[in-house]
């Protein structure tokens, strides 16, 4: 159990603790020559129940920030009240920040009982009783105490190993985070941390990241409370000698958390919940200056409440606007303090560290920020798949909570939580995300019968919920295997749907077909072409083109350029005989114009197509056939009982006979560039 004092300057917090553990925590030649604490003290009393490790802070109101930096982490409150100066501004002001950081176990000490009669003591109880009403301390035991004539201080060691012995050790489940307070070096050992440990665990030889710097380190040994030790846990205080690159004590600073890597995510916008104390003179409204004070980091902020100005007294939802990046957690408590370090302002803690600097106060964002709020990242993370955008990424979530791996695996691996890449959906959003699809492809399908799908772009921007990228290709794959819809290329289409032209386009298509074919199939007219021969609009005639390309029927092979797709087969054929007859497969344009008596242009423009698809392979101004795309138009005819050479299996690989693997169309957008030769 982790003990710290709070209390005003000169209420004897350094005697007491020196009384319990014989330890002076007044190290400093400053303190020593002062007569009083500047700087957070350390001290442990062993026992059968375990160590108590005390952190003594100092009471002067200067040091009010580093008495938050020694509060950060401790278990149980040692608040001391002097019993002739009774209830001081520090009292009060070190009392508020016990409660602003939620700590519910404590008792109070009335130091220098000597110098106070009983009618004095029981003036100062009554005065401290009224002071805890209405905070967590409110009931705790007023014990007297004085360090001169030992009086109750067994009585209070008693007391303190009998609380340790009935409180639980923290879990030691989460990730690892130690806040650290002190950075020195030690001859012959180097840098050493101390700290409190917040959660998890860590052991000897574990890779550790310094956070917000990000410097990496490995940690050589571990002093938990007080004592060597092979591995630090949650709720103690551990000394770690820390060796890397880089690492030192300069370079590790008050207010870093040592981490296990994966946490290592610093951040300067956080949304979270604030409560103002009474005693503040004014509302806090928005842009409001402040220190603000989160384990024993220390750094600028900007306050913008969400809900409107915070009353004195009152709580709401805020965002935290940092001069630079801290390494924090969901749920960590902080405590707000005014730029001239005079008073303490209000503390909450944190909900989100990932806030949007737009549409913070939207109902909305709110609803997210109340879910957040929930006591187990469980159940807030299952709050946060029922509302918009209805998708969670768990790693993420996992990471800003501090969880360990055991936890974050818990979170998807119950059957109501379906994955897909990195986000996770509930398992009724996925079934509305699937319906959702279907229903926009029937829509699409009903309106456009011509078209043969939607693209998938398209179609990613329109379901419910949006889906990144990468989930959005999971998701196809998965209604893809369920047969809930087919993919074809870049389109999307439902399992029943066919292409289909309306009556008047029918009857268009009626007279352009017979054009396409017969001797003149290698030397079609083009677009315009058949506009001004059927007297329709060009773009009309483009459009129907290019609906019976999506068919099947034709292929574009240039700009108003098609042919159709027997034709496109039998030019596909021509190709394989100059293959077979030129020197190891390479043939030139030449060659396969010759083959259909036609232009060099034309020709070009076919083979170009051809290698867009990847049927031809190119080299400079010669090109082969690749064995894996020939029957990407359909299968090759037989010539005479004959197949074409390519096609058999005794051709080359062997490989010639297999379709094209991922199913690649003609209806497909072609490739960027050619495949490369596998030659």
């Amino acid at each position: 159990m982790i003990i710290g004092t709070a209390g005003h300057i000169d209420h004897g917090k350094t005697a007491l603790v020196k009384a319990l553990t014989g330890v002076d925590t007044d190290r400093l030649k400053e303190e020593k020559a002062r007569g009083i604490t500047v700087d957070l003290g350390f001290a442990y009393l062993p026992g059968e129940a375990g160590t108590l490790g005390f952190v003594d802070v100092p009471g002067h109101e200067r040091f009010v920030h580093t008495m938050l930096a020694g509060a950060s982490g401790i278990d149980f409150a040692l608040l001391v009240v002097a019993a002739d100066d009774g209830v001081m501004p520090q009292t009060r002001e070190h009392l508020a920040i016990l409660d602003l950081i939620g700590l519910a176990g404590g008792l109070v000490a009335l130091s220098k009982a000597d110098l106070a009669d009983a009618d004095r003591r029981a003036v100062v109880t009554a005065e401290i009783r009224a002071l805890l009403e209405g905070t967590g301390l409110a009931g705790a035991p007023i014990l007297p105490v004085s360090t001169r004539t030992g009086e109750n201080i067994e009585a209070l060691k008693a007391m303190l190993r009998q609380v340790a012995a009935g409180t639980a050790a923290r879990a030691a489940s989460g990730a690892f985070r130690l806040a650290v307070d002190r950075s020195f070096s030690l001859s012959g050992a180097g840098t050493v941390v101390t700290g409190t440990v917040l959660s998890g665990r860590v052991a000897l030889g574990d890779s550790v990241i310094v956070s917000p710097s990000g410097l990496a380190a490995r940690v050589r040994s571990i002093h938990a409370q007080n004592r060597p030790a092979t591995e630090g846990l949650a709720g103690q205080r551990c000394a770690l000698n820390l060796a890397g690159d880089g690492v030192s004590k300069e370079a590790i600073i008050r207010g870093d958390l040592v981490l296990a890597p994966g946490l290592h995510a610093p951040t300067d916008r956080i949304d979270g919940r604030l409560r103002v104390l009474a005693s503040e003179p004014k509302p806090l409204g928005t842009w409001f200056p402040a220190r603000l004070h989160a384990g024993s980091t220390e750094v600028g902020a900007r306050l913008v409440p969400l809900e409107g100005p915070l009353a004195p007294g009152a709580s709401g939802l805020v965002q935290l606007v940092l001069d630079r990046p801290i390494a924090a957690a969901a749920g960590d408590r902080f405590v707000l303090r005014d730029v001239s370090a005079q008073r303490t302002i209000g503390g909450g803690f944190f909900s989100d560290l990932r806030a949007p600097a737009r549409k913070r106060g939207t109902p909305e964002r709110l609803a997210i920020l109340q879910a957040l709020a929930a006591p187990r990242p469980a159940e807030a993370f299952r709050a946060l798949l029922d509302l918009p955008p209805y998708r969670v990424e768990p790693a993420a979530f996992a990471r800003d909570q501090a969880l360990g791996p055991a936890e974050a695996a818990a979170l998807v691996a119950v059957g109501d939580v379906v994955t897909l890449d990195a986000q996770a959906l509930s398992a009724s959003r996925w079934a509305g995300f699937r319906d959702g699809v279907a229903g926009l492809l029937a829509a699409h399908h009903a309106e456009h019968p011509d078209q043969q799908g939607l693209g998938r772009e398209r179609l990613r921007l329109q379901a419910t919920p949006r889906l990144p990228g990468p989930a959005f290709r999971v998701a196809l794959d998965r209604l893809v295997a369920e047969d809930v819809l087919v993919a074809e290329g870049s389109f999307l289409r439902l399992p029943g749907h066919e292409l289909r032209l309306d009556p008047g386009d029918e009857a268009i298509w009626e007279q352009v077909a017979p054009a396409l074919a017969g001797a003149a199939r290698f030397r079609p007219p083009r677009t315009r072409d058949f506009a001004q021969a059927l007297a329709i609009p060009e773009p009309q005639m483009r459009h129907l083109l290019k609906a019976c390309a999506r068919q099947g029927r034709i292929d574009q092979v240039a700009h108003d350029h098609f042919f159709l797709r027997a034709t496109t087969l039998e030019m596909v054929g021509l190709a394989v005989d100059c293959g077979a007859q030129a020197p190891e497969g390479w043939f030139a344009v030449a060659a396969f114009r010759d083959r259909m008596d036609n232009g060099r242009k034309v020709a070009i423009q076919i083979l170009d197509f051809f290698d867009r698809h990847g049927v031809t392979l190119r080299r400079g101004d010669l090109r082969r056939i690749n064995p894996h795309r020939l029957d990407l138009f359909g299968p090759l005819p037989s010539r005479g009982g004959e197949t074409f050479p390519v096609g058999r299996p005794d051709f080359k690989s062997g490989w010639g006979s297999e379709t094209v693997p991922g199913g690649f169309d003609s209806h497909s957008l072609p490739p960027s560039s050619p495949p490369d030769d596998p030659a």
